[in-house]
């Protein structure tokens, strides 16, 4: 199996329908999925093979870098059992800048590295290769935010099932003819492949009810979270693995709060691990779209932290 250390993403100028793989592709796992020769016959083929596959490039190693390690720590994978675990990304590869496939637009958030609770999320305008990356304006509060040349960031963006990070200064803030931000290029970009199903670790406070009235009900805590479930604790044992149950909860997605209430099914309940109380195990069922797009874009945020 080739190291997932040495795959990048393919780009869209090195597929198309019709004509013949030059080189093997893997998936972010390093497995293989189509070997080199084979003739891409569809758009959908074409459309998941750049939205999954990757090649295989040895000149991108592992970097051991601690202040990048202090910046964006590791991924953990996510081990195969009865009780949902949360799911960090999946391993990591070094990308250039050039192979990410983002477009004008794209949302990118800003953390700032000596003040880690103070975040931006910003749009990308654009690059130049080698020299800069340009974003729009931060804003908080509706007024744009005062950004020092060479104040750093911790730089991340989700697109698709994959979380990219790298570091960047600030070169210079421009306010005519509109607000912008240049940014330092960055040498290598961080890139993570997030598996299917990801859950994120969290800590919010949730509404559990069981049964077909909801005549079972307490306070409870969610310790993590998917698009398809979530794992809470609550002081007593609300049902039986099996019975429908109702999970309300808070949460804030793309820079709003949504209240969600969900119906779901207690898959399993025991003891909490630490401490006194029991732990549940819900799945979602008959999600809206509208509650889907909340819950991915919340657990894909939650996820590109991580790295």
């Amino acid at each position: 199996m080739t190291e997932a250390v040495s795959l990048i993403p393919i780009r869209p100028d090195e597929v198309s329908i019709g004509k013949a793989l030059r080189r093997p592709i893997y998936d972010g796992q390093g497995k293989l999925l189509l070997a080199s020769g084979f003739v891409v016959e569809s758009e959908q083929q074409l459309n998941g093979l750049l939205e999954n596959g990757h090649f295989q490039d040895a000149k991108y190693e592992r970097s051991g870098s601690a202040a990048m390690q202090d910046g964006f720590g590791s991924g953990n994978g996510m081990g195969r059992s009865d009780k949902p675990q949360a799911a960090a990304p999946s391993k990591e590869i070094l990308v250039e800048m050039t192979d990410v496939r983002w477009g004008v637009g794209e949302t990118i958030y800003l953390q700032v590295l000596d003040h880690a609770a103070l975040r931006y999320t910003v749009k990308l305008i654009g690059f130049v290769k080698n020299k800069t990356v340009f974003v729009t304006a931060p804003v908080s509060d509706g007024k744009f935010e005062f950004i020092r040349e060479g104040q750093t960031f911790i730089v991340r963006a989700f697109s698709g099932k994959k979380a990219y990070a790298f570091m960047a200064s600030a070169v210079k803030s421009v306010h005519t003819p509109h607000p912008y931000l240049h940014l330092t290029y960055p040498k290598e970009v961080r890139c993570n492949v997030v598996r299917q199903g990801a859950r994120a670790d969290v800590k919010i406070i949730a509404s559990l009810s069981v049964g077909e009235n909801e005549e079972r009900s307490g306070a409870g805590m969610l310790t993590d979270l998917s698009v398809g479930g979530a794992s809470a604790t609550a002081k007593e044992a609300l049902g039986a693995k099996g019975e429908i149950g109702r999970v309300k909860f808070k949460l804030q997605a793309v820079g709003q709060d949504e209240f969600l209430n969900l119906q779901a099914i207690l898959r399993w309940v025991g003891p909490a691990e630490s401490g006194p109380g029991f732990k549940h195990g819900f799945e979602f069922v008959d999600v809206s779209m509208h509650e889907r797009l909340i819950l991915s874009a919340f657990v894909h945020q939650t996820l590109v932290d991580l790295i």
